[in-house]
């Protein structure tokens, strides 16, 4: 198997990691607030199977493959929930929504806070594997980055839209949901539309703030 392969096919299990843990957190905010609609679907489990979805999990990433892309993105099945058992639907919603890139975040966090460390022993890092192992590690922090980044942004259907929604009044509220039944030809459109250049700087800055002296990039 060639090294663009092997590269490729490790991006695919960290990209499958971390949309799951992604789903999961929105499902365990969901039930800290009082509604049990994930967990009573099965949808509060690390099972691919009960997560993964055709578009987002198999053939948007397989097109970022087909064209070269240095990178794979995609998604999973959302995770559900019922509005009527949140206290406050608006708010909780936000919460809710935004369990989802939190948890890229800290996952990017903590395996670049380990990276740092375990690069900063002198045996480790004069070792041939450990570098190896910094590469994939890095590969694994800058994925969750982009994942979380990529999330946030503030359009239907992605996490950011229903944080942004908390925040809508009257018309633009109306407008909001308007937008919500043309999700995937948003995500269509933005992801070959140019939005991944737009917020690409954004997605190495974070990177290299928590990578550090360590960053591949």
């Amino acid at each position: 198997m060639s090294e663009q392969l092997l590269g490729q096919l490790y991006q695919i299990i960290v990209l499958i990691f971390l949309i799951i843990i992604h789903e999961v957190s929105h499902g365990l905010m969901a039930y800290k607030l009082g509604d049990s609609t994930a967990k009573d679907m099965g949808r509060l489990t690390l099972n691919p199977i009960k997560h993964l979805e055709f578009f987002g999990s198999f053939l948007v990433p397989f097109i970022f493959i087909a064209t070269g892309s240095p990178f794979i993105l995609g998604w999973a099945k959302p995770v559900p929930f019922n509005p009527f058992n949140l206290k406050n639907p608006k708010r909780d919603g936000a919460l809710i929504a935004a369990a989802g890139p939190i948890s890229n975040f800290l996952i990017a966090i903590i395996f670049g806070f380990i990276l740092r460390v375990v690069a900063g022993i002198p045996i480790f890092a004069e070792s041939t594997v450990f570098m190896n192992v910094l590469v994939l590690g890095n590969v694994l922090v800058f994925m969750s980055v982009l994942l979380g980044v990529f999330n946030l942004i503030p359009i239907p259907p992605f996490d950011g839209s229903r944080i942004a929604f908390a925040f809508l009044r009257g018309k633009a509220e109306r407008f909001w949901l308007q937008l919500e039944h043309y999700g995937t030809l948003l995500i269509i459109i933005l992801l070959f539309g140019g939005m991944l250049n737009l917020i690409f700087p954004i997605v190495v800055w974070i990177y290299r703030v928590i990578a550090g002296p360590i960053s591949i990039l």
